[in-house]
């Protein structure tokens, strides 16, 4: 079976932090691949008019992950119905890559309040979960935090200001554009 982690997310946009921690949870658990599953809206997030059109933002991560060994953006979720919920995905995925066992990486923020996912029970009966710490280094995994966030990189394009070591050089200028 290949091993291989779904991050998701809507990478809105995708940023340093979020390859970091890709590349940590890839080495640390000894995944085959990372998929960074760029999301359509989170059922429990609410509409965010700062959300990036889905086609946008996946252009920006595949862009952003060309050069990242075993790191890949995906658009799978894209093609499912929505909203979009994490067993059904899991579902679909066990389904169309019968070869594959798939590992769920979230946050820790996300795990306190797993129980409010649609079918958490079942996720932790069939699939195994990553937790990662949100903002410190606890755990098994040593996340190598990086004071970074999407919100964060909105806003210091929408005021001008330089984002250069928060985003990977290659989608700077994508980034800039999109999001001013």
């Amino acid at each position: 079976m290949i091993k291989t982690g779904l991050f998701g997310g809507s990478f809105n946009p995708i940023h340093n932090g979020h390859i970091a921690l890709a590349q940590a949870v890839l080495r640390q658990c000894q995944l085959d691949e990372v998929w960074l599953m760029v999301s359509p809206q989170n059922p429990l997030k609410r509409n965010s008019s700062d959300l990036l059109d889905d086609s946008l933002r996946f252009e920006v991560a595949q862009k952003a992950l060309a050069d990242i060994d075993r790191v890949v953006a995906c658009d799978y979720e894209f093609y499912l119905s929505k909203p979009s919920y994490t067993w059904d995905t899991l579902q679909h995925l066990s389904k169309d890559y019968p070869d594959r066992r798939f590992y769920l990486i979230i946050g820790g923020d996300n795990w306190a309040h797993f129980q409010r996912w649609r079918h958490w029970k079942d996720i932790l009966w069939h699939h195994d979960l990553i937790v990662y710490p949100r903002d410190q280094h606890i755990g098994t995994i040593d996340v190598p935090l990086l004071p970074v966030s999407s919100t964060e990189i909105r806003q210091k394009v929408k005021a001008g200001e330089s984002i250069s070591g928060l985003v990977p050089e290659s989608v700077e200028d994508l980034v800039y554009h999109y999001y001013q």
